[in-house]
């Protein structure tokens, strides 16, 4: 995998320590819909994620399908193009919903490939 890959998951798992940081103030929508500066802090979280995705190469993305690489990207255009239409409902829904699996499966997927540069690198 090149260091690039691993560069971008590490800013991945970053910027969903940020989002769980700031959303973890809040025990339901209810609550977190009435704080814009937190929304606006975890769509731009979001936004930065997708951006992040579009510089992984395809091959990578493709030999890890189980990742929803596309949803991401998708996620920052709606974002990025339609912010005024975002629905802050979905995006509490992410949070909550999807983020931990979504921090699971980086996490173990940053640790494979730490794990194998490790190992070539002591096979010197």
């Amino acid at each position: 995998m090149r260091n690039n890959s691993t560069i971008i998951l590490r800013k991945l798992l970053s910027h969903i320590s940020k989002i769980e940081e700031y959303s973890g103030l809040f025990d339901s929508f209810e609550n977190f819909s009435k704080n814009s500066l937190v929304i606006e802090a975890c769509v731009f979280n979001l936004g930065q994620m997708g951006e992040l995705v579009k510089r992984l190469d395809g091959g990578f993305t493709s030999s890890h399908p189980y990742i929803p690489w596309r949803s991401l990207y998708g996620l920052r255009n709606r974002i990025i193009h339609d912010y005024e239409g975002v629905n802050f409902s979905r995006i509490w829904e992410i949070i909550r919903d999807d983020l931990p699996d979504l921090k699971l499966r980086l996490e173990e997927l940053l640790s494979k490939y730490e794990n194998e540069q490790d190992g070539k690198s002591n096979d010197v």
